[in-house]
């Protein structure tokens, strides 16, 4: 395995030695198979080298683990090694011949401060997880282990936020709150979404518009989600106008034409694993909405969704 810098700021001040108190205590109480990526795609030592490059360029990764026939972890092709097969041009020769044999990897049961100081310790971006029979059961990033601990942040604020009474809210307040929505955190995927219908429910808002703004929040969410790299879902709330505010980073919807056609979808075997990638989320979210804005490039994706509460949607019905 390559040894390759962790350039994301993020994971670098998590994984520092001098880290936060609170984030070294959250870590203590998690083994790494509670913050490792079970769904892991890999390629056979039989394939070449430009099909694992396929691999990582439809499922945007830059590391593809190899497996047997029984699912023992044999060794690792990077990013590294398919630039070196392509610029010397044996990139259709076998995985088997150029792939890193010797690997680091980890126990699912071993605690997640361990895996932390081996992040530190080798700067690599990924550790495969294996079982006692050393077949792969599982990836751990920076990426898994800052969202497991947006997890759990979220969770002890949960908690919190339910010890505070719960108060009829006037309708015409400002209101505006942010949620963090976790790239391919299936988990928490949903949570944002049942924030904002619940805060809607209070607010004495009919339960025929409730379900309109919760079904755009929730599909806005899931996109977020299973589409892109992390993004926010928010609530304004002023007077007679409420809108839900998507905001996600890349790689952005190619085409928005497209994307708003009905069966239209670009989700993978993973996505659809979940029971989403129907190519109705957008097409959806426009025709719950009483106004629908989309910008997209290739940074991210901004979508606004505004529902208007008129005299007769103030009433629970």
């Amino acid at each position: 395995m390559k040894k390759t810098r962790i350039h994301h700021n993020t994971e670098e001040s998590l994984i520092n030695s001098n880290g936060s108190l609170v984030i070294r205590e959250m870590v203590a109480r998690l083994k790494v198979r509670e913050a490792m990526n079970s769904l892991v795609l890999t390629g056979k030592s039989s394939a070449t080298l430009r099909e694992v490059q396929n691999i990582m360029r439809e499922n945007k990764i830059s590391g593809v683990p190899v497996c047997d026939d029984d699912g023992v972890l044999i060794g690792m092709i990077t990013v590294d090694d398919i630039i070196k097969a392509l610029d010397a041009g044996y990139i259709n020769e076998s995985v088997e011949k150029y792939m890193s044999k010797e690997l680091i990897t980890l126990d699912a049961n071993y605690p997640l401060s361990l895996a932390l100081s081996y992040f530190e310790k080798y700067h690599f971006r990924r550790f495969p997880i294996v079982d006692s029979e050393k077949k792969l059961i599982g990836i751990l990033s920076g990426r898994d282990v800052l969202s497991k601990m947006l997890e759990l942040f979220n969770h002890e604020i949960g908690i919190l936020e339910n010890l505070i009474p719960e108060e009829k809210v006037k309708h015409t307040e400002f209101y505006y709150k942010k949620y963090s929505v976790v790239a391919k955190d299936m988990d928490n995927a949903g949570h944002a979404s049942s924030a904002i219908k619940s805060y809607c429910e209070k607010c004495g808002i009919s339960r025929k518009l409730c379900r309109r703004i919760g079904v755009a929040a929730f599909e806005l969410e899931i996109n977020i989600a299973v589409h892109s790299d992390g993004g926010s879902l928010a609530v304004s709330h002023k007077g007679n106008e409420l809108q839900i505010i998507s905001q996600d980073v890349g790689p952005g919807i190619e085409s928005i034409e497209l994307a708003m056609q009905e069966g239209y979808s670009t989700a993978n075997d993973w996505v659809r694993s979940y029971g989403f990638g129907a190519g109705m989320g957008l097409p959806n979210i426009k025709r719950v909405s009483d106004d629908f804005d989309i910008k997209s490039d290739s940074k991210g994706t901004n979508i606004v969704a505004t529902f208007f509460i008129d005299g007769g949607e103030n009433e629970n019905k």
